[in-house]
């Protein structure tokens, strides 16, 4: 019987300095942060070394969850417990978060998941709580590159419901449960790191 193969992202591997660089003065102080859609596992390895006293707690759909496992056993950190289920559109974990972070995740979605994201997260953010979102946005309807304009119509060939989100709706949606912009920092291949604030 083959063994399973890691899973692995070169995407991955290219933006995680930048994002925990920018990510670093945000998470400081936190004791459990939630990661969203955490794919392979490998930003979750690289980033919880840099918050030791940090519970980072990775989630995805359940197909995702054998990648993050294996990630996860050879990186054997203590602040790492093991991958949750979770599907926007099933249930949440009971515990509260004083940090929520997810890459690369709202243009895979569709806009109703989108919407039904921020309702749970209205939920399991704690009452100071800091929410970070990375991926590329629009601004004002329009696409910053060009880039960004041909990666939004490859979204759409792979499903008709995925695509760069307009900054300004994903904003409205983080205001409705109380959470105001702190921050976005342009990063690398015209990528943004959105940063909320609570209370």
């Amino acid at each position: 019987m083959t063994a399973p193969i890691k899973p692995f992202s070169p995407h991955c591997e290219r933006n995680r300095l930048p994002i925990l660089e920018t990510l670093r003065p945000y998470f400081a102080a936190s004791r459990r942060v939630l990661e969203i859609g955490s794919g392979t596992g490998q930003h979750a390895v690289f980033f919880a070394p840099a918050f030791p006293s940090t519970i980072w707690q990775t989630s995805d759909v359940e197909s995702n969850l054998p990648g993050i496992r294996m990630w996860l056993a050879e990186a054997a950190l203590p602040n790492l417990p093991p991958p949750l289920q979770l599907d926007v559109n099933g249930p949440w974990p009971d515990t509260r978060f004083d940090g929520v972070f997810s890459a690369n995740t709202l243009h895979i979605m569709g806009w109703p998941e989108v919407q039904k994201l921020f309702v749970a997260l209205d939920h399991v953010l704690e009452p100071r709580a800091t929410l970070a979102i990375y991926g590329p946005f629009n601004y004002n309807g329009q696409f910053t590159s060009e880039s960004n304009r041909v990666f939004d119509a490859y979204l759409k060939q792979q499903s008709a419901v995925s695509g760069v989100r307009d900054f300004e709706a994903v904003d409205a949606l983080a205001s409705a449960i109380g959470l105001q912009l702190a921050a976005d920092h342009p990063m690398p291949a015209n990528n943004r790191l959105l940063v909320w604030k609570r209370g």
